[in-house]
């Protein structure tokens, strides 16, 4: 199989706070089940993301990865033998449980996200780019300044432990920085895309009180939580504004035209936006696209994709060299010329090299 662009499927996942806001964005949703994630690019055992289309359609990520190799990844290194970032989009139609993934353990800890060989569970650092937002929508993430273990220790499990986080009135366009060990939740009314280090590993402190159909509540992971709180996260983290000044800009080339979400020891994250018939050079390296609106279209000796709004790509390292060109959209906006006039906006996430 020769390199190519290609186009994911997506992955729906049911969770008791998901809604239908998904379908906006190009999901199939089936009927009556409540959609709270969409696995954009999955290479999770039992969860590896498909090519959606194309003469790849049906290949999964962990077939791309054994067929190209470095020509897919190029200098970044695979996470456990698999791939270094996890994608998603969240429907948080209700409010996310209260929450902590594990946190680092020592200096291995803090790059790719999976500690394979170490004694501890996976950390999951992610960051959430808000697509859609509800008026006084807000998040929770990190805990009030002057919080103690001890206080910590007392609410959780209980309603209390949410006056204990910081909170945020957020709006679209928005984008937060979570490294793994900060307790947070996503509230109801927002939309947002996700990028992370690949686990899944999650404990919850709290979950609204929520019942499902039978009287049951889900599992809280109490001593975990607390065990796994980083009381070291400061605002400036969570409050991502990346800059060429951070320390972490070294490791990523500067895309033109694009601005610098979020910089960390596992990934980067930057929003671009062009006109029709601008083009998006991505500096030879690995990316992951989402499309936010609008088309942008990639050619090689493989054969041509395009990427539309609430898609996700995969630009291997060896096809990242090739322009991206914004083309007209294929939808009624673009007959009516509103797609013309918007060009194409899309998120890029980069692994760490």
């Amino acid at each position: 199989m020769t390199p190519a662009a290609v186009v994911l499927e997506p992955i729906l996942k049911a969770r008791p706070w998901g809604g239908a806001a998904l379908a906006r964005w190009g999901k199939a949703l089936p009927a009556d089940v409540l959609i709270g994630e969409s696995w954009e690019l999955s290479d999770l055992p039992g969860d590896e993301s498909r090519v959606a289309r194309g003469p790849l359609r049906g290949h999964t990520i962990r077939e791309l990865m054994s067929e190209w190799g470095r020509h897919l990844l190029g200098d970044c290194a695979p996470v456990a033998g698999r791939f270094p970032l996890l994608v998603k989009l969240l429907d948080a139609a209700d409010n996310l449980s209260v929450q902590v993934h594990p946190r680092p353990r020592d200096v291995n800890d803090q790059g790719s996200g999976v500690n394979s060989g170490l004694p501890y569970p996976a950390v999951k650092h992610e960051c959430w780019f808000v697509l859609e937002a509800l008026p006084g929508a807000v998040l929770y993430a990190g805990l009030r300044p002057g919080i103690t273990s001890a206080e910590l220790a007392e609410t959780l499990g209980t309603p209390r432990i949410v006056e204990l986080l910081a909170r945020r009135e957020v709006r679209a366009g928005d984008c937060f920085y979570l490294p793994s060990g900060t307790l947070h939740a996503l509230g109801a009314g927002i939309l947002v895309a996700e990028v992370q280090t690949p686990s899944d590993v999650t404990y919850r402190a709290y979950d609204w009180e929520r019942r499902d159909s039978a009287g049951r509540a889900r599992e809280l992971h109490l001593s975990e939580s607390l065990d796994n709180v980083r009381w070291d996260v400061a605002e400036s983290h969570i409050l991502a504004a990346a800059s060429a000044s951070d320390p972490e800009s070294a490791r990523f080339a500067p895309i033109t035209g694009a601005t610098p979400l979020v910089r960390c020891p596992a990934f980067a994250l930057d929003r671009w936006s062009g006109p029709i018939g601008a083009e998006l050079d991505l500096r030879g390296e690995m990316a992951v696209l989402i499309g936010l609106a609008g088309r942008l279209a990639s050619s090689s000796a493989a054969g041509g994709e395009s990427l539309g709004g609430g898609e996700t790509m995969l630009v291997p390292a060896t096809c990242a060299r090739q322009a991206l060109r914004v083309v007209p959209g294929l939808s009624d906006e673009a007959a009516s010329g509103a797609a013309e006039q918007r060009g194409a906006v899309v998120l890029i996430a980069r692994a760490t090299a």
